[in-house]
């Protein structure tokens, strides 16, 4: 599916309701199979959620997550533990080129019996559950954190629980923390002192806390503020529900935004994003932390003219696409001038920004959804656009609701 974005002014005062968070989803469904008991309320209702749920409840000796990156690296370690199951664990093609290698070999390490079944360091997987007999093993920090957060969601079933030694500069502390708060939440104790995690082993009986509701997603909200951010100044979106007190790292957004010129209130589980004022200087952003927003800042200093550097970006080469090549040929059509590396994206010049370009989205949800803010500013086509149901299913009728004109073509 094509769309046709044309020329739009956001309405104003406008409440969004955004789906439960996709990252805190994920973490919480893995655990709700380890820990009988634990409901879920406000589940997120995208696709890679739904891949999750349905590969956990399925009895095939195959399972096949498609594009969903997380599914594929939780249910990894998932699978690893389950004791007399074996599976083989596929994907998309383009799942079959990101690689797994590191994950793969600290399960293999502590005695997982995994193997390849394609080429090696790379899914598809052909997993024999067991029991884990090691419970200390290392990783390189700047791994995606995703690798981590694998492992500490089944460490507490381990028989002496886990301790992770990380060696550098850890990436993505707010996900690997995240993930430790859930499993504080339902009575798993740990630990997180320097790099070193420690993950206590827990009875599966013990749990503490058998509902959770899970908050919207804070990578979702990023959208709004990038359209907030290309309004005249006055503009005001309301979405809920979100948490002051937030565990998802992309809640970083309150204050990169507050540097373009726009301001978040909390009331309650709502919050009131308004463009109060006009930043034009260069933007400078370390986004290590916060990887999954780099794409929708980026557009978002284009579609305003701001030039920016973005740091900490070397987990975006091995997301749906690389991102960072994928954004700078996007930009470029558009009429940015970009430089990347290995870890930045550069965004160096503006001259003009071209009309009805057609953006192309790379089976990238995140590449469709950062570029829709542009109609703001002029027409542009956004190919492959049903992408979104990734992480947010409804994303092009809410920004229909907001006022933003779309056809399909």
């Amino acid at each position: 599916m094509n769309l046709e974005l044309l020329k739009s002014k956001l309405n104003s005062h406008k409440l969004i309701d955004i789906t439960g968070s996709k990252s805190e989803s994920n973490r919480l469904l893995v655990l709700q199979q380890i820990f009988e008991g634990l409901e879920i309320n406000n589940l997120s209702n995208s696709d890679d959620t739904q891949v999750l749920q349905k590969a956990l409840s399925s009895s095939s000796s195959s399972i096949d997550v498609h594009h969903a990156g997380t599914a594929m690296r939780f249910l990894t370690a998932y699978f690893s533990v389950q004791e007399n199951k074996e599976v083989i664990l596929t994907g998309s093609d383009r799942m079959k080129d990101r690689p797994i290698e590191v994950l793969v070999d600290a399960l293999r390490f502590l005695g997982a019996d995994i193997s390849y079944e394609g080429k090696d360091g790379f899914p598809p997987l052909r997993i024999k559950g067991g029991q884990l007999i090691k419970s200390e093993v290392s990783l390189k920090a700047n791994v995606s954190s995703q690798y981590i957060s694998a492992l500490l969601l089944i460490a507490s079933v381990l028989k002496n629980g886990l301790k992770l030694s990380l060696k550098g500069e850890i990436t993505s502390t707010p996900y690997i923390k995240m993930t430790l708060n859930l499993l504080n939440e339902i009575g798993v104790k740990s630990s997180f002192n320097k790099n070193i995690i420690i993950v206590y082993p827990s009875e599966i009986s013990s749990l503490k806390r058998n509902v959770i509701t899970v908050e919207s997603d804070w990578s979702s909200a990023s959208y709004f503020y990038s359209l907030v951010a290309l309004s005249e100044i006055g503009t005001t979106i309301s979405l809920s529900s979100f948490k002051e007190t937030s565990l998802q790292g992309d809640i970083a957004l309150v204050k990169i935004y507050s540097v373009f010129g726009v301001e978040t209130i909390f009331e309650e589980n709502t919050i009131h994003i308004k463009k109060v004022s006009e930043n034009k200087k260069h933007k400078v952003f370390n986004l290590k932390d916060t990887p999954d927003i780099a794409q929708t800042i980026a557009v978002t200093s284009f579609g305003l003219g701001v030039t920016c550097d973005l740091y900490g970006l070397h987990t975006l080469k091995i997301k749906e696409t690389d991102r960072l090549e994928a954004l700078k040929v996007e930009l470029e059509k558009l009429g940015g001038e970009v430089e990347v590396t290995k870890d930045s994206f550069h965004l160096k010049d503006i001259t003009k920004i071209n009309n009805n370009i057609k953006v192309d989205t790379y089976q990238d949800h995140r590449m469709a959804m950062a570029f829709a803010p542009l109609a703001l500013k002029t027409n542009i086509k956004i190919n492959e656009a049903q992408v979104v149901s990734k992480s947010f299913p409804s994303f092009w009728t809410d920004l229909q609701s907001l006022g933003i004109i779309i056809n399909k073509i």
